[in-house]
């Protein structure tokens, strides 16, 4: 599928499995951060809407306006981090490649790299909304 010039519709009905959507306060923004700290590739990228997609995973930016009729959007903070709670796991991402880069992206790092008992390295990065991506890589055996 041609991410770039397919229609909503047939988008909508190609979905299946489980689906990320992410409501942000810039859809351009959003998408420039993951694309420049994770490497991450962003298509039908506008001010509203953008499909990005992660190793064959797909996720989906919205930007608030386009959820006007959606309860969701009344839960949202006005301020401040909106992912609480969330971790957003990028299995095949360097977190010592993308924590190097978060500071030009204008994110933060709220763990550094580290090595986890569980077999992972590990580094928490919250971006300009507020959700956190855990980039990791598997550690040697």
């Amino acid at each position: 599928m041609d991410f770039d010039s397919v229609t909503a519709a047939d988008f909508g009905r190609s979905l299946s499995g489980l689906g990320l959507n992410l409501l942000v306060r810039d859809v351009p923004r959003e998408a420039r951060f993951l694309v420049d700290v994770f490497g991450m590739q962003a298509h039908r990228l506008s001010q509203d809407f953008a499909i990005i997609s992660y190793h064959g995973q797909l996720l989906q930016l919205h930007a608030d306006g386009t959820y006007h009729a959606n309860p969701l959007l009344s839960l949202l903070p006005e301020s401040g981090p909106r992912g609480a709670g969330a971790e957003l796991r990028l299995f095949q991402s360097d977190p010592d490649q993308a924590a190097a880069r978060v500071d030009a992206a204008g994110g933060m790092i709220l763990q550094p790299p580290t090595d986890k008992p569980h077999g992972l390295r590990e580094a928490y990065i919250m971006d300009p909304d507020g959700y956190v991506w855990v980039a990791s890589r598997p550690l040697p055996d």
